[in-house]
């Protein structure tokens, strides 16, 4: 079967090039709307929130339909036109249900395409990397580009002018999902729900889960209040884009070469290395925030900690849940490590802000980000050991 590359990557790069303005820069423009810090906390915990719900309800909508490839159309259309009222003078209670309208939608129709991505690729399933890589592209540039454009003459920032910088953005993905469906030949399911938590409630899966959302938890202090962190430091907007953007060029590197890592080693085994690298990250991000070049080498952790984590999550949802299971798996994904991982992330970020400035977040961050480790290590790399061992010194 042929793997439609260029139609795949086309809505990685659309949906993660908007992404690249939202992470980045949503926060500075709710600043311009002059929202406070605790808003921003809440708006950006909107974000969060709508995973618990959307990708699950997305990823059943697509199961159950005869023609689930129009569900992915309608979400993409529907994440267009609400993201249109943030184009509106909105007043600040407006702002809430605004987002929470545009988000749910935003958030559900990722897990999907993830799914569908994994039904073209079936058993090369670790050629992944070199189709997501090109989301991370997409980031990379409109970060990039995005930064200069808001900080504007130096002087005065463009923040305001966001929405409209972005809907071009949101207007492609649609183009792009038009033209992607699900790969032939793909049964509506390999098992039933029954089936499906039987298998999450195996010991390795849940602890999958459990680490991916102490990983998730530990993000929330980046994903809420990074720009405004760096900003209260007396970092420039472009030069808050070149923080923003350094991770994802590292990232681009690990799409491309991971492959050769999961045809070796048990994914598991790079879910730990991403643990570790995310809790020694916010570490030093806590600890030297005013040290532009340590903070570079803080940011380039972001290969380990997001492009590395994700790529062996995706390895291990594609074994734990095969065909049309990929699908629910990823929306437990999304909704449960993400989603509620990312709102509670938010949500602590934001009350431990008011300590002293972020520090004291991005320190509880690294120990959220400890944990996972801990964990990931006691219950799915040991065994891996044990096991070896076992084989080694059987008969």
């Amino acid at each position: 079967m042929t793997v439609p590359v260029a139609r795949l990557s086309s809505f990685y790069l659309f949906y993660y090039a908007a992404l690249g303005a939202f992470t980045p820069y949503w926060s500075l423009f709710l600043t311009a709307r002059g929202m406070s810090v605790t808003a921003i906390s809440v708006m950006m915990g909107l974000w969060y929130a709508t995973r618990v719900i959307a990708p699950s309800t997305w990823t059943s909508l697509a199961a159950a339909s005869p023609r689930p490839i129009r569900l992915l159309r309608i979400g993409c259309v529907l994440t267009l036109v609400s993201f249109a009222a943030f184009l509106l003078p909105l007043p600040q209670p407006w702002m809430y249900p605004a987002m929470v309208v545009f988000c749910f939608f935003y958030n559900a129709v990722m897990p999907q395409f993830e799914s569908i991505t994994l039904t073209h690729l079936g058993s090369d399933s670790h050629r992944y990397g070199l189709i997501r890589v090109w989301g991370s592209l997409g980031f990379i540039a409109v970060v990039t580009l995005f930064g200069w454009l808001i900080e504007g003459d130096g002087t005065t920032s463009h923040a305001g002018l966001l929405p409209w910088m972005m809907l071009p953005l949101f207007a492609l993905m649609v183009v792009s999902a038009f033209s992607n469906h699900y790969a032939r030949g793909v049964g509506k399911a390999e098992g039933d729900a029954s089936g499906f938590w039987q298998i999450v409630r195996r010991p390795p899966v849940l602890a999958f889960f459990l680490a991916a959302f102490m990983e998730q938890l530990s993000f929330g202090p980046y994903y809420t209040f990074f720009s405004v962190y760096m900003d209260h430091h007396g970092y420039r907007t472009s030069t808050l884009g070149l923080l923003w953007t350094i991770g994802v060029v590292f990232e681009v590197g690990v799409f491309f070469t991971i492959g050769r890592f999961f045809r070796r080693y048990d994914a598991s085994w790079m879910l730990l290395i991403a643990l570790v690298s995310s809790c020694l990250r916010w570490a030093v991000t806590a600890l030297f925030p005013q040290n532009l070049p340590v903070m570079l080498v803080a940011q380039s952790a972001h290969a380990l900690g997001f492009a590395a984590f994700f790529a062996a999550a995706m390895q291990m949802l594609a074994t734990y849940f095969p065909g049309r299971l990929n699908g629910h798996g990823q929306g437990l994904l999304y909704g449960f490590s993400s989603g509620v991982g990312g709102v509670l992330g938010a949500l602590i970020a934001g009350q431990l802000w008011k300590i002293d400035d972020g520090r004291t977040a991005f320190l509880a961050g690294s120990g959220f980000a400890l944990v996972g480790a801990v964990l990931c290590f006691f219950a799915l790399s040991l065994p891996l050991i044990r096991a070896r061992r076992s084989s080694m010194h059987a008969p």
